[in-house]
């Protein structure tokens, strides 16, 4: 591809963006979680894809939507790993599958099913989706110092969201359903649709990346008659994020 003055998809070159990266999924949540930076500013706004950089700690961050779905979001780690980014926190939604799970909890995901597309051109399916350890740990630790319930576990990325809420209808309705069964037994937490492709792409790229999440709602505790609320306040979850980000910069500076 013809190297290009700016990135094609994102519109950002290099200077544009910090090496630590904040990835939500609607260009809509940018700004406000780069209101939590300090002189946040607004750096491009193409397609999906919104971006802002500022600074925590004195370190250089920026927030980058990505759309929604594995290869909108393996353009935007692609891009901005391009241009100097090395390290991306996944904030999200997601709808619980475990039990346990319950609506305004929050998720990190340690390990990612790839039950999604894009993942396959970068790695065979026998490569596992895994979070970076180090991301994960400060993801849990800073859920945890605001008070929140977190479960940390594997979670199951698919490209069908209707796929995922009305399985019957859809013609391989039998391996939906049987798949989804299993995910059950197997102790999944929750289901969204972007970790599998980022955690493959920066294996691929040797970058750092994390995810965490806040449950909008668990069909399976709905199914089983629990009571729960629908929550779509995904605050808590942005400032998870940002406070994991704060304990990335602090250890990789004690580590320099």
């Amino acid at each position: 591809m013809q190297q290009l003055e700016k990135q094609y998809h994102i519109n950002c070159a290099p200077g544009d963006v910090g090496r630590y990266c904040i990835l939500p999924g609607d260009p809509g949540r940018c700004a406000a979680i780069a209101e939590l930076f300090d002189e946040p500013a607004l750096v491009s706004r193409n397609r999906e894809y919104t971006v802002y950089t500022g600074s925590l700690l004195g370190e250089k961050v920026t927030v980058c939507s990505t759309g929604i779905g594995g290869p909108s979001a393996a353009i935007a780690m692609e891009e901005l790993t391009a241009i100097g980014a090395d390290t991306f926190i996944r904030v999200g939604t997601c709808g619980g599958i475990d039990l346990e799970v319950k609506s305004g909890d929050i998720v990190v995901a340690t390990g990612a099913i790839r039950f999604e597309g894009t993942s396959r051109e970068y790695a065979p399916i026998e490569f596992p989706a895994v979070a970076d350890f180090g991301v994960a740990a400060a993801l849990v630790e800073a859920a945890r110092a605001q008070g929140k319930t977190c479960h940390a576990g594997v979670v199951q990325c698919k490209d069908s969201f209707y796929g995922q809420h009305s399985p019957a209808r859809m013609p391989v309705s039998y391996e939906l359903l049987n798949k989804w069964e299993a995910w059950k037994r197997l102790g999944v937490k929750a289901s969204e649709m972007e970790s599998a492709a980022l955690f493959v792409v920066a294996a691929a790229l040797r970058v750092r990346c994390g995810s965490c999440f806040h449950v909008v709602w668990n069909q399976e505790r709905e199914a089983a008659g629990l009571d729960q609320d629908m929550s779509e306040d995904t605050s808590a979850a942005v400032r998870v994020g940002v406070e994991a980000l704060k304990l990335v910069i602090r250890r990789d500076r004690a580590e320099a």
